[in-house]
């Protein structure tokens, strides 16, 4: 007789997955076994020692790994899709600081963060890098919130202590207390919700500020998450600011932000092939963010290139420079906008494939998490199930055609069902 875990589960579809960039790993009539949040491995038929296991059969759909969202504003998504036709720090002014300063009020933030969080899983996001605002306590609303809904996530109270607006500005020594404040509170609150510290951006964080950042970082062991180098006119900022420093991520990494803890940084579009050798010796992420890159005019970053470095690249929505909460939609965003790259450079460097492109949306960003975003054995089971019905046509697709008509054609409709750390969760309703 077989013996199985009380807390195995089976799982039967068409599966797709990329264990490594570029290599996308299908197997028609799968099966998915998943110990208690694990996956203990994917097989073509299932295992004699499972056969008195039952099996939750999706039969023809898809089944793949959740899409990691590396960078995602949370207080913007009352933003989403105005305001876009301006640069960036205009924009900010005009439209993004108004909005994160009525975060002040718990009653707002409550309802903005669960419409968002609610978006972010009906979109298949099972893990996302987020960004509150500068107020403490709406930001640790926004965990709750997160963790209520069960999404797997880091988030980070925003620090900004200069050249900002007098309504939406910290006092610096004010800034450094709520900040280990807010890791007291939050550390150990939750499993798959977990504080990340965020400087907003040089522009707009002392040195002073940065140092002690830097020290929470190291002392907490704790990762880190900013923007870096999105565009041309914030270039010219930063050089304003720090003409003693021969470029920006010299700065971050002199303040100690770079490689002690992991650190994501947003957009990356005009870095030197300097910066990229000292990001890629650092460990550094770059959250690749196309959609917002080309709303506010950033241009495209060379995504390419910092792979043939062996920097670390997932994708984010940038929620609401990014008017699309759909990793999907970015994915098919990241394709195209490395296309005109590719063209830009006369094709020195090669277009995203759609299986590359779904690696950084997945395993890529994924890996900021530890094993996440993936159907490895071993990798938290994060998937999503997906009826493409819809969209089939009467010739037959195989199932990495299947995902791509999926990734151009589908939305949040084709998702009938979400796992996070081996937990189905449903978009509408509160976690117990």
């Amino acid at each position: 007789m077989s013996f199985h875990r009380k807390d195995t589960k089976i799982y039967r579809g068409q599966i797709a997955y990329t264990p490594e960039l570029g290599k996308l790993t299908t197997i028609k009539n799968g099966y998915i076994v998943v110990e208690s949040s694990k996956v203990k491995g994917v097989y073509p038929t299932l295992p004699k020692e499972y056969e008195y296991t039952p099996v939750e059969d999706y039969g023809n759909k898809l089944i793949i790994p959740g899409f990691v969202d590396l960078h995602s504003h949370a207080s913007q998504v009352a933003n989403r899709g105005i305001g876009l036709d301006r640069e960036l720090l205009d924009w900010l002014l005009v439209y993004t600081f108004k909005e994160e300063a009525k975060f002040s009020d718990l009653c707002y933030a409550e309802k903005a963060y669960s419409e968002y969080i609610k978006l972010l899983i009906k979109n298949g996001t099972t893990r996302a890098a987020l960004l509150g605002t500068i107020y403490r306590e709406s930001t640790e609303l926004l965990m709750d919130i997160a963790n209520g809904y069960g999404l797997g996530a880091v988030v980070g109270k925003v620090n900004m202590d200069r050249e900002a607006p007098e309504y939406y500005i910290e006092n610096t020594d004010q800034s450094i207390i709520e900040t280990e404040r807010f890791i007291h509170n939050t550390i150990w609150k939750y499993p798959l919700v977990k504080p990340i510290i965020t400087p907003r951006f040089v522009p707009a964080t002392t040195p002073k500020l940065m140092w002690a950042l830097a020290q929470l970082a190291d002392y907490y062991r704790l990762p880190v998450q900013s923007h870096l180098s999105e565009d041309k006119e914030e270039l010219e900022y930063v050089k304003r600011l720090h003409p003693e420093f021969k470029n920006y991520v010299s700065i971050y990494n002199y303040f100690g932000l770079f490689g002690q803890q992991p650190t994501i940084m947003a957009h990356c579009v005009y870095l030197s092939d300097e910066e990229i050798a000292l990001m890629a010796r650092k460990g550094v992420y770059v959250a690749h963010c196309p959609v917002a890159n080309f709303n506010l005019s950033g241009s495209v970053a060379p995504i390419r290139k910092f792979l043939l470095a062996g920097i670390n690249v997932g994708l984010g929505t940038d929620v609401g420079a990014g008017h699309a909460v759909s990793i999907k939609d970015v994915i098919w965003q990241a394709i195209q906008a490395s296309k005109v790259y590719e063209l830009q450079t006369n094709h020195q460097y090669k277009a995203l494939t759609t299986a590359e492109a779904f690696y950084l949306a997945t395993k890529g960003g994924g890996s900021f998490f530890g094993k996440v975003g993936s159907l490895e054995a071993g990798y938290d089971f994060d998937a999503l199930v997906i009826d493409d019905s819809n969209i089939l046509t009467i010739h037959p697709r195989t199932i990495s055609e299947r995902l791509e008509r999926f990734i151009y054609l589908g939305d949040d409709r084709n998702i009938i069902q979400r796992f996070i750390a081996g937990r189905k969760v449903n978009p509408l309703t509160l976690s117990v």
